[in-house]
């Protein structure tokens, strides 16, 4: 579909085209933000809420001191290992401003899984919380890492109240293993290096990479998608159209309980929100939805940044229930599939509708949204200004409306590539432009999209991207197993949970609790399994190939079938 086809589904005073050389990088639009929403607060966490000019001034100060203290360069990746702390946009601002790639690194991740990311960035810094660090000690001298900055939970915050926060958090949680960097450097005394000077402006051209966001694409190992300056800048543009007049610059106030490191947080609340002066309020363990309610009723808060899994929690939970809703004009879903039973519970414990929308890495992320003027639940909404979609058959043949197709996105968001793959590039970005999604969908004669399949075999738990080819090459370095094979299962928490079936070796036992074992040294809590599987033999194709579908069906009519004994 071209873009004409989608000119008159925008609702009146949202702009069908954006203008991504509106700004020529994101420093631009950084410094503009930062002088127009001076007084206004940008980040609050734990107590403590910096302004957009002092969220200007602590980027200035970190940026001094990679300039000056240290010997990277402009194009230097620079890992960010945090969770969401108000350190964060701190530090991606000021590597940002000294020139820097930032590559977001997830701090849950496992030294095997760090050690491939900093290795394939070829990062030569690292920023990560004293909670992570022993992971660092153990990697770091098989990577190209030799700038070190550890930072604490607590070191934004006042002098009295981060003494205490971090002694909390180290010596009465006991969070912080014991760990020997001899050469890190404290953020604290990074910040103080660089206090008092002013950074060097660095200009880079908005064809250049701003960020390394690793995913898996639709398949195989994680991949750097090389986010542009233009990428990020067109995206943010896209999303704040679309947000029209619904949300006011300067006012708003944005829950951000989703991880920063991840590119829906990333870009809605470091880039939209700042373009549009918003106030996020950091959630650093959404989990601990006790601590993270009294939060939210300490702001009121007039959008909600969330995904099916949170949404869930939150409604089970006795004390979210009884705030004060009164503010909430916006809540947003994307990250994973959003079922309508939650977003009907949703509406009926918050007075709020939830808008949800559709994207990748690969698209900065947002392709598309449900307008507020027109939620259609169950769809992923039209494509945000500027951007085309359609969907094609097999053999890259163009398909009409209602038909069902892989979803194709094109638009200035869509990355420059994957960072040194040229041929996994080529299968997914075609010389046109054109973004294949890995998705199946359908674009009603509305415009409205539905994802109705997906074309790979990657699961979906909880929003992130998980690889059966990983959890199966990890799980095949356990001495046993003879043959594994990784699929998504259905799951009421998380859309979809993770089962292994496994094949042992003649002569060999293995238990659940040892593969289990194995999957949560090796892997990220997400990618672990919740179901494993003991098979005589797996189905494979006349090559030997497992074929996965067929397993997948199978656990599906088992799910079916219990349903229906539920049911009766």
């Amino acid at each position: 579909m071209t873009d004409n086809f989608w000119k008159d589904k925008y609702p009146v005073g949202v702009a069908a085209e954006i203008n991504p050389d509106q700004y020529p990088n994101i420093q631009a639009v950084l410094k503009e933000s930062c002088q127009r929403f001076a007084d206004k607060p940008a980040f609050s966490n734990l107590g403590r809420t910096i302004t957009y000019a002092e969220l200007y001034e602590l980027s200035d100060t970190f940026a001094v001191y990679l300039q000056q203290y240290t010997d990277l360069q402009p194009g230097d990746r620079i890992a960010v290992q945090m969770p969401n702390v108000l350190q964060y946009p701190v530090v991606v601002f000021g590597a940002l401003r000294a020139g820097l790639v930032v590559v977001n690194t997830n701090p849950l991740y496992t030294a095997r899984e760090m050690e491939h990311q900093f290795n394939d960035s070829g990062a030569k810094a690292l920023v990560c919380l004293a909670n992570m660090a022993y992971l660092a000690e153990q990697v770091l001298p098989k990577t190209g890492i030799e700038t070190v900055i550890v930072t604490e939970i607590g070191d934004l915050l006042s002098p009295f109240k981060r003494v205490l926060v971090n002694t909390m958090v180290k010596h009465v949680k006991r969070m912080v293993p014991a760990y020997k960097l001899p050469h890190a450097i404290p953020f604290t005394t990074a910040m103080v290096q660089g206090r008092g000077k002013t950074a060097k402006a660095v200009n880079p051209s908005s064809a250049d990479i701003a960020i390394l966001q690793y995913t898996g694409g639709t398949t195989g190992v994680a991949k750097g998608a090389m986010l542009t300056h233009r990428n990020l800048i067109a995206n943010m543009l896209q999303a704040k159209a679309l947000m029209g007049s619904e949300m006011r610059e300067g006012v708003e106030v944005l829950i951000a309980p989703l991880p920063l490191y991840h590119i829906y947080a990333f870009t809605f609340h470091c880039m939209a929100m700042m373009l549009m002066g918003g106030h996020n309020v950091l959630i650093t363990n959404p989990r601990d939805l006790p601590a993270m309610t009294k939060d939210l009723a300490k702001h009121p808060f007039t959008g909600f940044v969330g995904l099916n899994t949170l949404f869930v929690a939150l409604c089970n939970n006795e004390a979210f229930r009884q705030l004060d809703f009164s503010n909430l004009k916006a809540t947003f879903s994307g990250g994973m599939a959003l079922q309508v039973a939650t977003a009907e519970r949703w509406t009926q414990v918050t007075g709020c509708s939830i808008c949800e929308g559709f994207g990748m890495t690969e698209t900065s992320p947002l392709a598309s949204v449900n307008p507020f003027s027109n939620i259609q639940i169950g769809t992923i909404g039209i494509p945000v200004p500027s951007t085309q979609c359609k969907v094609i058959d097999e053999a890259g043949k163009d398909l009409p409306l209602g038909a069902r197709g892989e979803l194709c996105v094109k638009g200035p968001q869509v990355m420059k590539g994957y960072w040194q793959r040229q041929e996994a590039t080529d299968e997914i970005l075609d010389k046109d432009g054109w973004l294949k999604t890995g998705d199946i969908a359908v674009i009603q004669a509305d415009g409205f999209m539905r994802i109705v399949d997906r074309k790979k075999d990657m699961i979906l738990v909880s929003g992130f991207n998980v690889y059966p080819n990983e959890l199966e090459d990890v799980l095949a370095t356990l001495p046993g197993v003879l043959q594994c094979a990784a699929i998504g299962i259905p799951d009421e928490k998380s859309g979809k949970a993770i089962k292994l079936l496994v094949v042992v070796k003649p002569g060999s036992e293995l238990s659940t609790e040892q593969v289990m074992e194995h999957m949560r040294a090796n892997v990220t809590g997400y990618k672990v399994p919740k179901a494993v599987e003991f098979r005589e033999t797996l189905p494979t194709t006349n090559v030997g190939k497992i074929l996965r579908r067929e397993l997948r069906d199978e656990a599906l009519r088992k799910h079916a079938a219990s349903a229906d004994k539920v049911q009766a």
